[in-house]
């Protein structure tokens, strides 16, 4: 269990507290780092990857985006039953995690992000993200909602072209909802206005969601590849992957409904159906070995709901075969 001190975990997300560095907040508060990383690498070493977290992102007038925010934490205290076997062979990468080399990845805490404050919110997520890139390493954002991925994506403008995989329930190509067109419903019509996103796949969709019939006839204009989860049962994850040209640079947008709530019920709207664990880290292996990692980031994972804390432990699971496929792939320099 978590020791708060002074400042409790929702204070520390949410913002309502005085204002404080990432380096004291995280000295009050004990709070954990996804599978015991360090927040840097010793010797001056670069990492290959660095996490970090963003709560908030733009929120619609009048909507609470509080439990969402609680998603980093969890997804970083399922990772500590992991943290003492990194070295240990893992059956889902054929290898230990960082493939017999030294730890090379970091984590670098959440960066403050306040409910409401959505500009702000999607100015510092892009910042934070530019400066990972610029290491350069491969950064990993956990979110927080959907809306997120905005400012996550738009930071990729100096290293384009990329491509997008999303895998999720939902195109989420709504131009606008309550009046805002950087929230959760838009993050795929938005990323498809940004120039350097050459093409996106779209994984895992199934179901009734917002996209009504001029969403799908706008994403298909633009050239969007839909595969459902139907098709990916029936054909497997080549069905996807074939999608995405060869030696692509490939952002990864996780929106946990994406998965069967069978093994991750903590969504805001579970809905039948929906990708297996072992489809997902499938579908994140073969692009690794087809294409280049540039970016991930895991989202709409909601612990009020999570039972047992299965789909915190879940996404953190993912998480470790997403690092496993970035340090499998050469390093990009800078």
């Amino acid at each position: 269990m978590w020791k708060f001190h002074n400042l409790s975990y929702a204070t520390f997300l949410y913002g309502h507290a005085p204002r404080r560095n990432n380096e004291s907040i995280r000295k009050m508060t004990t709070l954990p780092t996804f599978l015991s990383f360090p927040d840097r690498l010793p010797d001056g070493r670069l990492p290959r990857a660095v996490i970090f977290g963003a709560g908030h992102g733009t929120t619609y007038p009048g909507q609470d985006s509080s439990g969402h925010a609680l998603a980093a934490g969890a997804v970083r205290a399922a990772s500590q039953g992991d943290a003492p076997l990194v070295e240990h062979w893992d059956f889902d990468l054929g290898g230990p995690l960082f493939n017999g080399g030294p730890g090379c990845c970091t984590d670098t805490g959440d960066i403050l992000t306040i409910m409401h404050d959505n500009h702000g919110n999607r100015a510092r997520i892009e910042a934070r993200t530019r400066e990972i890139l610029s290491v350069p390493a491969v950064p990993i954002m956990l979110g927080g909602d959907d809306s997120v991925v905005i400012p996550f994506l738009a930071s990729f403008a100096d290293r384009g072209p990329v491509w997008i995989l999303q895998i999720d329930a939902h195109i989420d190509w709504r131009d606008e909802a309550h009046g805002e067109r950087h929230g959760y419903s838009s993050p795929m019509r938005r990323a498809s206005e940004m120039p350097h996103v050459a093409g996106m796949v779209q994984v895992g969709l199934r179901s009734v969601g917002s996209a009504r019939i001029g969403e799908i006839e706008a994403a298909q204009r633009y050239g969007s590849r839909f595969v459902t989860a139907r098709e990916i049962y029936a054909n497997g994850v080549e069905t996807a992957l074939r999608q995405i040209p060869e030696g692509a640079q490939v952002v990864v947008t996780l929106d946990c409904d994406g998965l069967d709530p069978g093994i991750m019920p903590g969504v805001a709207a579970r809905t039948p159906g929906g990708l297996s664990y072992t489809q997902a880290i499938d579908l994140i292996a073969g692009l690794g070995k087809r294409a280049r990692i540039a970016g991930f980031d895991l989202v709409e994972l909601y612990p009020p709901a999570d039972i047992d804390g299965l789909s915190a432990l879940t996404a953190s699971r993912l998480l470790v075969n997403v690092i496993g496929a970035i340090v499998r792939q050469p390093r990009l320099e800078g």
